[in-house]
């Protein structure tokens, strides 16, 4: 972590989950965002242009693109005595211009330089994942760095460049430099995770309320299920993405009419769906989620062996969601879903995944909720920002 960065750094990790989150301060976990403007700051996270005043997140920074797409011939890592750069002059295609603005086509795959590139100390490591709206686009979108075998996952001490994977699979979609299609979480130490740690964070802060069964808490983190039953007003559990529509802007917000894309999917007293292979669904958690102020969660998908499908491309959920002004009993979690390879019976209250909770270095000095303009607090079943509200 930066010398400059303002946290206390008394170490107190043994007291993890118990007390006042306020009060507590620690030298390892996920980095809050005060510590990310230190960082920006200091170097450690150096930008092409000035960070904007919402591009840093409670707990993660917004990636921008750069300049220039490259549309390769297909998904690469580097490996671990390559760079990005010197991989793409043997597997790209051609360039696209993203300055002002370009589309890019559904079912072709595109690497792009990001503005953001990192210099950190060699105790911090980083994650990435897609944004929230990202993956409800189904623009499947994941971080490269330089000399690496794995998306998504920055190596303690990395310097060097970061590039987006970006594979539109569902609609094609126009994006523009500048544009956010990821964000990234950085992490100081490694923060053990224990069963009984998780068990005491829900006593003092329910982390998810659901009225059937007993909460499943384990070391892999807290289960969730799917919802298939608690349809809106107007009897629709979820929805199917159209396979012929036009082209989505993802800077347009509120812009598009829903039918335009999207197939609503009815109960009709039926508690299961049939998942179409390669269809993309926008489904909703059973439970509903809140995270801790002092706490931060991704979501993960379920173990593959009890069914070829995937849940919920983008996986970070911010401190304070479901927390406050959801009345403190949760919002519901958005599930992307698609299957893979045969149709797939996916039944109600069926375990999709796993929500992993890890603590935050401090807590920090903003959360998730319409305070900072965040777009998915006390949620129910909700398509990504860029459509109108659905009539009910």
């Amino acid at each position: 972590m930066a010398e400059n960065a303002t946290l206390p750094l008394e170490d107190t990790d043994a007291k993890a989950g118990d007390g006042a989150p306020e009060a507590q301060t620690f030298t390892t976990g996920i980095l809050p965002c005060q510590a990310m403007r230190a960082l920006v700051a200091t170097g450690q996270i150096e930008v092409a242009h000035p960070v904007a005043d919402d591009q840093i997140q409670p707990a993660s920074i917004d990636l921008r693109l750069g300049t220039t797409a490259y549309r390769v011939r297909g998904s690469f890592l580097p490996g671990q005595s390559a760079t990005v750069r010197s991989r793409l002059d043997s597997f790209t295609m051609h360039q696209v211009d993203l300055t002002a603005g370009a589309v890019l086509e559904k079912g072709c795959v595109y690497v792009v330089p990001l503005q953001e590139s990192l210099s950190l100390k060699k105790e911090v490591s980083g994650m990435a994942n897609p944004k929230s709206s990202t993956g409800r686009l189904d623009i499947f979108t994941r971080v490269i760095t330089d000399y690496t075998g794995e998306f998504d996952r920055i190596l303690p001490g990395y310097k060097g460049p970061l590039y987006a994977e970006i594979s539109p699979l569902t609609f094609s979609v126009k994006v523009r430099t500048g544009t956010r299609l990821s964000q990234l979480r950085l992490r100081r130490g490694s923060p053990p995770h224990t069963d009984i740690g998780m068990r005491r964070l829900h006593e003092r802060s329910p982390l998810v309320a659901e009225g059937e069964g007993k909460i499943d808490i384990a070391k892999q983190g807290v289960a969730f299920t799917v919802d298939l039953i608690s349809a809106s007003a107007s009897g629709v559990v979820g929805y199917r993405a159209k396979r012929h529509t036009d082209v989505i802007d993802v800077e347009k917000i509120g812009h598009y009419d829903v039918e335009e894309f999207w197939e609503p999917i009815f109960a009709h007293g039926k508690d299961a769906i049939i998942l179409d292979p390669d269809d993309f669904y926008i489904l909703a958690s059973r439970e509903a989620v809140s995270v801790p102020p002092d706490h931060a969660a991704e979501m993960r998908a379920y173990d593959t062996l009890v069914g070829e499908f995937r849940v919920h491309y983008a996986g970070f959920f911010d401190p304070g969601f479901g927390y406050d002004e959801a009345g403190g009993s949760g919002s519901r979690a958005v599930l992307e879903v698609r299957s893979h390879d045969v149709p797939f019976v996916l039944e109600h209250g069926q375990m999709v995944g796993r929500l992993i909770y890890e603590r935050l270095m401090a807590v920090p000095d903003q959360i998730y909720g319409s305070g900072i303009g965040s777009n998915y607090q006390a949620q129910g079943l909700k398509l990504s920002k860029h459509f109108k509200a659905p009539k009910e």
